[in-house]
């Protein structure tokens, strides 16, 4: 058979290959009305202005034949803002200062849940989360990341921002300790899950929920990553009146703790919204702790209260009907 040069109408859905008294439209088959013309001559009042592939320039060829995309909970307008800041997530003095204090609960509060599951035999005192693997979601600059593998688990972090990840990988050179047990990709969780679902022991979203654009995509993409038995860390804003006096109005245009702009109350996340969206992708909460930051102390502590900040920790149920690939790998 004669092969047709690829034709497409002025229409961004009509792509067919050309033969006579037919035409290929949404994946059915036409049949045209008149006997000896070809199909974009006797439909020239539907199909008009055709240019085959060949004729297309780069870029009408990259619009028209792109890969489809992952869904995506990035928010590009919050990317470029934390972009703009990727030098200063090292200075434990400048904006990111709240970030570094808090290592004080989010690892501990890691490492006590995943030692829990290990045997007197398999504890190592000075690195504890040794054959842990830990995602670290929204990872920017590295700041949990790092002190993460110090305890001898391997990280991956991962983050929207490609100028976070060159700041990080920079900043992980120093440290040759840990440099085998850290790697930092470029990308986003939703695309991560897509080929490393139920790899991880356990995933971390530390104040990345109040960021993103679609909270319930992120927790679910979160949750596939997540292998059967394994755990999932969230640290974020609860979605109150107070939160939003004292985390954005405050924190942002009172004391100067964050830039202004850094939060939107209208993406923060309730406790029992999220241990809702867990819920449905198979998690059980096990605790909900509140946090309190205090301006002038620059420390962070925990608290009874959960109305502006607060940590939650669940385990992902063993009978999910999913293959456990760290048990399949061992035999």
């Amino acid at each position: 058979m004669k092969n047709h040069p690829r034709y497409e109408c002025n229409r961004d859905h009509h792509y067919f290959a050309p033969t006579r008294r037919q035409v290929r439209c949404h994946g059915a088959m036409l049949q045209c009305v008149h006997q000896n013309l070809l199909p974009w001559e006797c439909c020239s009042q539907h199909y008009k202005n055709f240019t085959t592939v060949e004729e297309m320039t780069p870029e009408e060829k990259a619009q028209k034949f792109q890969r489809p995309k992952a869904q995506t909970t990035i928010d590009e307008e919050e990317v470029s803002k934390f972009s703009a800041l990727s030098a200063m997530w090292w200075d434990e003095g400048g904006e990111f200062e709240a970030l570094h204090s808090l290592n004080e609960l989010r690892v501990p509060l890691i490492r006590d849940a995943l030692v829990s599951k290990k045997t007197l035999n398999e504890y190592d005192r000075t690195k504890p989360l040794d054959g842990f693997w830990v995602l670290d979601i929204g990872s920017g600059g590295g700041i949990l990341s790092e002190p993460l593998a110090r305890l001898g688990a391997s990280v991956v972090g991962v983050d929207a921002s490609e100028e976070n990840i060159k700041i990080a990988q920079a900043h992980l050179i120093h440290d040759p300790a840990i440099r085998d047990r850290v790697k930092y990709v470029h990308s986003t969780v939703e695309e991560i899950a897509q080929t490393q679902a139920g790899k991880f022991d356990a995933v971390v979203a530390s104040e990345v929920l109040e960021h993103v654009a679609d909270a319930n995509t992120l927790v679910t993409s979160a949750c596939q990553l997540v292998r059967p038995g394994g755990s999932i860390f969230f640290t974020t804003l609860n979605k109150t009146r107070i939160a939003h006096l004292l985390g954005v109005i405050v924190a942002e245009n009172v004391l100067g703790l964050v830039s202004p702009g850094t939060h939107d109350w209208e993406k923060f996340v309730a406790p029992k919204d999220l241990s809702y969206m867990l819920h449905r992708n198979s998690f059980a909460t096990r605790l909900i702790h509140g946090m309190c930051y205090n301006p002038l102390t620059k420390r962070w502590s925990w608290s009874k209260d959960t109305s502006i900040n607060y940590a939650l920790h669940a385990v992902k149920s063993s009978d999910t009907g999913e293959t456990n690939v760290w048990t399949q790998e061992k035999k």
